[in-house]
């Protein structure tokens, strides 16, 4: 007769082959750059351990080690590069012998800054993850990136490495999430059993560090989280047996393997899903009232206040959560609904169903799961390299400040401001530093853009150009007054102002007037250029200058000309007034005409009124 042990086993392979589906393994790319004969771009597995550089590259050489190939001991040398600024060492290490895990560590402890690992078969790749219950002593601190190649490959570069060539190559993960738009929609696919291992430590880890990050991305709309739990059903066959109705809820509808693989003692499988569901509702509820960061305070304190060890796991402790936070305990209890039900839960089948991949999502297989932009993540949940990912997928220029902080990357612009066009007198740069690196875009500066390609140039365009660095035009000052070729009219380009001549950017020059006769050409006028202008007098005290007409008039005569201007207007509006005022007597006049003609017709028929009505009585007699 089967023990329990077992019978678990039984079931759980059962429920594995019930969901068993589509797994996508996740890639980045491995370019090699040296020697010629291998250059090119090659796709590589991202290991489930350590911490891949999401949204980044890490360039280095090859080295291959001439003992110790499978890397499942400690090894006897040092992979670290012994000169500043040298380029870091990967190593390349044999499939094979011991956990992938084991060759990681012992890579790191050796100085290695990244471990490229051969496969041993012709076949696709594979995914490379932890361990489950042994050979988990070093995985919390692994933090060197892994990836596994293809046997061709490998034996290539091994070849290279062994006759000395200098195999150089750059690892590449800019592109192993997609980075679409200005928000960020991620999953976290956990489990609430605190007594799986170092994956639960792990995990509950991740849920400490990553909480404050998480709930102000989500504050701010940077990013739309959802969490998620894995459950499987027992097979039809097995429904009735001890084993599944330890293990599951809902009649076998909803499973959980039993947190101390032990039936005979602890909680059982079915407490695990309970809680699950809990979560799910406490994350519905929380959406609802527009504040779904309140999962990441629940699942928090739950795991403080109601750990298995101390026998707190029940719904009692989950109620007090819950309503420490001011989250409906009715609304929860309604969503959880009666687990004792033979009847689907509409809650859970959402989460069964949503462990089926799609697109180019596999199906949700690795627990704990990390999902940014509908492509799993690969690697240790460290809050560092999670918020790396997560930031990678944002649209180059549109990420969040805390994604441009130090501890996350390096700003490039600081350097020679990227190579992008500057303007030092104003400290103004094209340089813009992204997650990714930095691009060249010309700014806004004070409300004024610039235009231009970023490299070589940038201009101040439209309304307010003037204000920054005077447009980039000519500009100059003399005896107190300053001249401009910008125009705050015009929404580009450099224009010398009347009396100037001159490209309008390097220079303006003052154009001679007298000297080029093109203004004071009158008789007696005598002519004097100035700075942007001229003075032109007329011989004579009694004579004025008429500038437009470049004309001298007399000075009485220009009086006189002006009062009679203005009699002339004066008169003008007296006559208009006078006008104006008959034309109103003459509509007022006859407006009252017809309003008295009106009234009396209504007392007294008038001479045309009489007369219609005699022919309207000639026009009946005729009809009779």
């Amino acid at each position: 007769m089967m023990g329990p042990v077992w019978w678990a086993v039984l079931v759980l392979l059962a429920m594995a082959d019930a969901v068993a589906g589509r797994f996508v393994v996740e890639k980045n790319s491995v370019q090699v750059t040296s020697p010629d004969s291998l250059k090119g771009k090659y796709e590589c597995a991202i290991g489930n351990f350590g911490l891949p550089q999401y949204g980044g590259t890490l360039q280095g050489w090859v080295v291959y080690p001439k003992d110790n190939k499978q890397a499942c001991k400690e090894f006897d040398v040092s992979f670290k590069g012994h000169k500043s600024g040298a380029r870091p060492n990967f190593v390349l290490i044999d499939r094979g012998e011991c956990f992938f895990t084991t060759k990681a560590w012992n890579a790191q402890l050796a100085g290695a800054a990244a471990i490229l690992v051969v496969d041993s078969k012709d076949e696709p790749l594979i995914t490379m993850d932890n361990p489950e219950d042994t050979g988990t002593k070093h995985l919390e601190n692994i933090t060197i990136p892994s990836v596994l190649i293809t046997k061709k490959l490998g034996e290539d570069l091994k070849k290279s490495a062994e006759n000395g060539d200098m195999v150089s190559v750059l690892l590449d993960w800019r592109e192993s999430l997609p980075h679409p738009d200005e928000r960020v929609e991620y999953e976290f696919w956990t489990n609430s059993n605190d007594e799986c291992g170092p994956k639960c430590d792990m995990q509950m880890d991740f849920v400490k560090s990553f909480r404050g990050t998480a709930q102000v991305l989500e504050q701010k709309g940077y990013t739309q989280f959802t969490p998620h739990y894995i459950t499987w059903y027992c097979p039809e066959a097995f429904t009735v047996s001890k084993q599944c109705k330890s293990q599951c809820i809902n009649h076998g509808r909803y499973c959980a393997p039993d947190p101390e693989q032990d039936f005979s003692k602890g909680y059982d499988g079915k407490d695990v899903v309970v809680q699950n569901l809990h979560q799910v509702c406490v994350f519905k509820v929380a959406n609802d009232t527009g504040k779904p960061w309140l999962w990441w305070d629940y699942v928090h304190d739950f795991a403080i206040r109601c750990p298995m060890k101390e026998k707190k796991y029940t719904h009692e402790c989950a109620s007090h959560v819950i309503k420490s936070l001011g989250l409906d305990m009715d609304k929860i209890n309604k969503c959880v609904g009666d687990p004792e039900a033979d009847e689907e839960n509409p809650i859970l089948k959402a989460e069964q169903d949503a462990q089926i991949g799609h697109g180019k999502r596999g199906d949700v297989t690795i627990l704990p799961t990390l999902v940014v932009n509908n492509r799993q993540y690969r690697g240790k949940l460290d809050k560092g390299a999670v918020l790396k990912a997560i930031c990678s997928g944002f649209e180059e220029t549109t990420e969040p400040a805390i994604c441009l902080s130090e501890d996350v990357q390096t700003n490039e612009c600081l350097e020679n401001h990227g190579g992008c066009w500057v303007d030092t007198a104003n400290n103004v740069t094209a340089c813009k530093d992204t997650f990714r690196g930095r691009v060249c875009e010309c700014p806004i500066v004070k409300g004024v853009k610039f235009v231009g390609d970023g490299y070589t140039n940038c201009e101040a365009s439209g309304v307010g150009r003037c204000e920054i660095n005077n447009g980039g035009c000519w500009k100059e000052t003399k005896n107190g007054k300053t001249i401009s070729a910008c125009s705050h009219e015009e929404s580009e380009g450099c224009k010398c102002p009347q009396g100037f001549k001159g490209d309008g950017v390097k220079s303006c020059e003052d154009i001679d007037e007298c000297k080029a006769k093109s203004a004071c050409q009158c008789n007696g006028c005598s002519c004097e250029n100035t700075w942007g202008s001229y003075e032109c007098s007329c011989g004579g005290n009694n004579m004025l200058y008429m500038r437009e007409q470049d004309t001298c008039i007399s000075k009485q005569a220009a009086s006189s000309v002006g009062w009679s201007f203005m009699w002339v207007i004066f008169f003008g509006l007296v006559f208009a007034g006078v006008g104006a005022y008959a034309v109103y007597k003459y509509r007022l006049r006859s407006y009252m005409d017809s309003e008295i003609r009106a009234i009396m017709a209504q007392y007294m028929p008038l001479d045309s009124q009489e007369g219609a009505n005699q022919q309207q009585h000639v026009a009946h007699a005729g009809d009779i």
